[in-house]
């Protein structure tokens, strides 16, 4: 009797898996116009990810708001799990601040580099990802 279990406790989890996989809520403010933020929006629900645009021609604002400095601006602002990533940062390094809930605000990836997740073209060279936090000046997280 007890291998009769084994089917339903099965079924039972199986039932409750698309549950566990839905996607991470990210809110994504951009400007409506950039394509690159769309092919990052498109890039970052491919990994699982489930995104909600935020169309603005204010992008300074709204770094403003989430304190990100003018030197670390990318071309959007997604606001995940309560961090903040500036610009088009891989999802590697996203799930790495979410999974191990480090003590920063957030990431960034500033301007619009070439070879970056949602950019066309090959990258002139390594791309350094900074922290956002209370440092007087940009601390490197990672670099790809």
């Amino acid at each position: 009797m007890r291998w009769l279990k084994i089917p339903f406790v099965a079924l039972a989890l199986g039932l409750q898996m698309p549950a566990f996989a839905a996607g991470t809520p990210v809110t994504l403010y951009r400007n409506p116009s950039c394509g690159c933020c769309n092919a990052y929006a498109d890039y970052l629900g491919a990994n699982g990810f489930d995104v909600k645009l935020v169309n603005t021609t204010d992008l300074s604002s709204i770094a403003q708001k989430y304190a990100v400095p003018e030197a670390l601006e990318g071309c959007h602002t997604a606001v995940i799990g309560g961090y903040v990533f500036e610009g088009l940062i891989p999802v590697k390094f996203v799930r790495q601040v979410l999974n191990e809930r480090r003590p920063i605000r957030g990431l960034s990836l500033p301007g619009m580099p070439s070879g970056a997740p949602g950019m066309p073209g090959p990258k002139a060279g390594p791309l350094r990802i900074y922290y956002l936090d209370a440092a007087p000046t940009p601390r490197v997280f990672a670099s790809f």
